[in-house]
């Protein structure tokens, strides 16, 4: 029978550690976390360089002030849900079976690593590659590994660094552990104390009849649990894959450089995670809360999926720069979509292109100068007004299959219309609403056959209205010769213009 095996990563002081996780300015600064509404916010998290400045748990925001050098921040339940995801996800690198035992400020999970020896190596390596990959991340965690799932989660949430608990040695591995290990209710944690019993030692040594006389049918569970032969059921959740990162700031911020400083880290952070997963950032999506209750949002799509940090960061420059938001930013949003880089192998002889990267920061830069709808790539409208068309950024797609004319077709006479950009204003002579004769800064047309109107209008409602007549003219100029030409009347403006060729 195969003997089962769990890993237990514990984060402790968690609010603290997803804050600090994005804030590398204060990794090495003491900083408490209050919760709880002004003016009653209590410390309810800090780090071990706060704690060494003489802070603790459930200081007022009052006493905490009075201490010099520790830095106050606010908790953010949506920085810790973040950086909760980013822990799971870490996890289910090493086994799909996740479940989890986070508990007050604490964060954690227990993985059924169970025949994953062939993947990972012995026990004490899996621990310490699950461990430097959560650091990696930004977090702190403790591991321990044990046969059994209780002693696991108790042993990981007691001590720092990484235990392996050798099968049969669960009960000399939690004797040492006070009885608040067991998260008993005040009642019973006070008649324990009554009794002299402080660790988990001494419960386990106590009688189990005695014990069940006294305490009832739950005790038996308590004395398994000092033991660490209490039997489990497994519960598993899913770890789900979103690349997203979140951060509130104490204070609203104006100035675009602090915005970078933080955007930078969380653009990291998403590029890291998408790597583990061979993925690429296909587009970034930054969102703003403003001061005010107003959301700034932008997009950036670079023309390929990547995870180049100083690319997508020097993107995510030009676009604030050129789409400041209008007030302070209260928290920052920056939520990524995966994708995969493509690889392209050039020929031997073939000359070397541009780097995308390069392209997608000449086009943002341009964007700024220019403005965002004049540079792109132009798209025709449904509409029927002649030559309308929109500006669209650039896309890399799939090439469709060629088309290939038939014989026939390529052997069929074709007329081609050569446009005039602009076009070129004439004056027009009318005979029976037709027009004669038309001149422009240079030659005169004598028209021999008109052909028309065509009328187009649309948009009446709007600004934007047009109401036009096209002739299609075939004029002789002054030296004999004949040309075929587009000539349009715009009825609103009362002005004639050629238009186009006809080849």
């Amino acid at each position: 029978m195969t003997q089962h095996l769990y890993a237990c990563a514990h984060a402790e002081e968690f609010p603290a550690q997803a804050l600090l996780r994005l804030r590398t300015d204060l990794a090495s600064q003491p900083v408490a976390v209050l919760d709880g509404r002004p003016p009653l916010e209590t410390v309810c998290s800090l780090n071990r360089q706060a704690r060494l400045k003489g802070a603790v748990p459930g200081m007022t925001r009052l006493e905490a002030e009075t201490i010099a050098g520790v830095h106050l921040l606010s908790r953010s339940i949506e920085t810790e849900a973040a950086a909760c995801a980013v822990l799971r996800e870490c996890a289910a690198h090493f086994s799909p079976r996740l479940e989890d035992v986070s508990t007050g400020t604490a964060c954690g999970c227990v993985l059924d690593i169970t025949g994953t020896e062939r993947l990972f190596g012995p026990p004490e390596i899996l621990a310490e590659r699950l461990r430097a990959a959560l650091m990696s991340s930004g977090l702190r965690v403790s591991v321990a590994v044990s046969s059994n799932f209780d002693t696991a989660r108790m042993k990981a949430a007691a001590t720092r660094g990484i235990t392996v608990i050798s099968h049969g040695q669960e009960a000399k591995a939690l004797s040492k552990l006070p009885l608040s290990a067991l998260g008993l209710a005040e009642e019973h944690a006070q008649t324990f104390a009554i009794w002299g019993i402080r660790t988990l030692a001494e419960l386990a040594a106590l009688p189990e009849t005695d014990l069940i006389a006294r305490l009832g049918q739950q005790a038996v569970e308590w004395r398994d649990l000092a033991r660490g032969v209490l039997a489990h059921t497994f519960q598993p959740i899913e770890a789900e894959f979103s690349l997203q990162e979140f951060c509130a700031f104490e204070t609203p911020v104006e100035q675009i450089d602090s915005l970078l400083f933080i955007g930078a880290r969380m653009i990291d952070c998403l590029a890291t995670r998408a790597a583990t997963h061979a993925l690429s950032l296909a587009s970034l999506t930054v969102q703003m809360q403003l001061e005010g209750g107003k959301t700034h949002e932008s997009t950036i799509r670079p023309a390929l999926a990547t995870i180049d940090r100083k690319f997508l960061l020097k993107l995510l420059h030009l676009e604030i720069g050129s789409h400041p938001p209008q007030a302070a930013v209260v928290s920052l949003t920056i939520s990524a979509q995966a994708g995969r880089s493509s690889k392209v192998q050039l020929g031997l002889f073939a000359p070397q292109t541009p780097e995308p990267s390069r392209l997608d920061v000449t086009i943002a830069r341009l964007k700024a100068i220019a403005g965002e709808d004049r540079v792109g790539s132009p798209v025709l409208e449904d509409t029927h007004r002649p030559g309308s068309f929109r500006m669209e950024s650039f896309q890399i797609r799939h090439q469709a299959t060629a088309y290939k004319p038939s014989e026939s077709e390529q052997t069929r006479p074709r007329m081609a219309l050569r446009r005039i950009r602009p076009p070129a204003h004439v004056r027009v002579q009318l005979s029976e609403l037709k027009p004669v004769h038309f001149f422009n800064r240079e030659q005169s047309f004598k028209v021999a056959a008109a052909y028309g109107p065509w009328k187009t209008s649309g948009c009446w409602w709007s600004t934007e209205a047009w109401n036009t007549e096209e002739w299609d003219v075939l004029a002789e100029v002054s030296g004999g010769t004949s040309v075929a030409c587009l000539l349009v009347h715009d009825c609103a403006q009362n002005h004639w213009q050629l238009e186009a060729f006809y080849d």
